[in-house]
């Protein structure tokens, strides 16, 4: 496995205990969102749209790490791209098109780790398509 690899897989546990800790903070207490993400309309924010909040970034947490495991996994390898993609696309909604985001260093810090997990992972697929023996052999 190429060193590029093994720092991507690397980065991809911190991010996901990075939101692990997002996820148990959505659970205890629901401020964390209005305080720090959703700032410019706190009134949206409610323990229901916390907990969902907390829940996705669980979710996301997991497929994150289980992709640092198994990251030769092209399934998975792809369900963990599209959550970064996924991840991005609600951000950036947030932030310009419905404007319950406000572009702090919170969400802009937010925005560049994604953006920067988008482009390692982008990499990581080369390099998964380089590596000797990862692309299965044609039945006859």
């Amino acid at each position: 496995m190429s060193r590029f690899l093994n720092v991507l897989r690397s980065w991809l546990v911190m991010v996901s205990i990075v939101a692990a800790g997002h996820s148990l903070q959505s659970f205890r207490d629901h401020t964390f969102l209005y305080e720090n993400i959703y700032i410019s309309k706190p009134d949206l924010v409610n323990g229901l749209q916390a907990r969902t909040f907390g829940v996705w970034t669980l979710l996301s947490s997991v497929v994150r790490c289980l992709c640092a495991i198994d990251i030769h996994n092209k399934t998975l390898y792809y369900i963990t791209l599209w959550t970064f993609f996924i991840g991005m696309g609600h951000f950036l909604s947030e932030l310009f098109v419905f404007g319950t985001m406000a572009p702090t260093i919170f969400i802009l810090a937010t925005l560049t780790v994604a953006s920067i997990s988008i482009l390692g992972m982008l990499v990581g697929l080369w390099q998964l398509e380089a590596e000797p023996g990862s692309r299965q052999k044609k039945r006859n």
